[in-house]
């Protein structure tokens, strides 16, 4: 059973976290199942940014954005090339090390 490694998030796990995963489950859905509330406003329907993480390894094994998860990640806060919506991204067969950025747009147009 493929792992995710949770890196150090200060608001959603500060001392990171190692997890396993079904394949087929959504990132999104592995981090609430173990604690780590990641903000998901839409409710898991990609229409908004705000579970946006960053596949630090294990990118190329997961399924390809669709072309709706990429209009939405050019909204995202911090956009890098292995930035995902964690509800859309679905683990495959090989481990991942995700990091959860500190910021989303929500919490930034609230900061601002």
């Amino acid at each position: 059973m493929p792992k995710i490694i949770f890196l150090p998030s200060e608001e959603h796990c500060p001392e990171g976290m190692v997890v396993e995963a079904a394949t087929g489950e959504s990132i999104l859905n592995v981090a609430l199942k173990n604690g780590i509330e990641i903000e998901h406003a839409c409710e898991k329907v990609c229409a908004c940014t705000t579970c946006h993480v960053v596949v630090r390894e294990g990118f190329d094994s997961l399924e390809e954005s669709d072309e709706l998860e990429d209009d939405m990640l050019d909204k995202a806060w911090g956009l890098e090339p292995e930035s995902r919506l964690s509800c859309q991204a679905k683990v495959a067969d090989e481990d991942l090390v995700v990091d959860i950025p500190k910021y989303t747009v929500n919490q930034v147009s609230e900061n601002h």
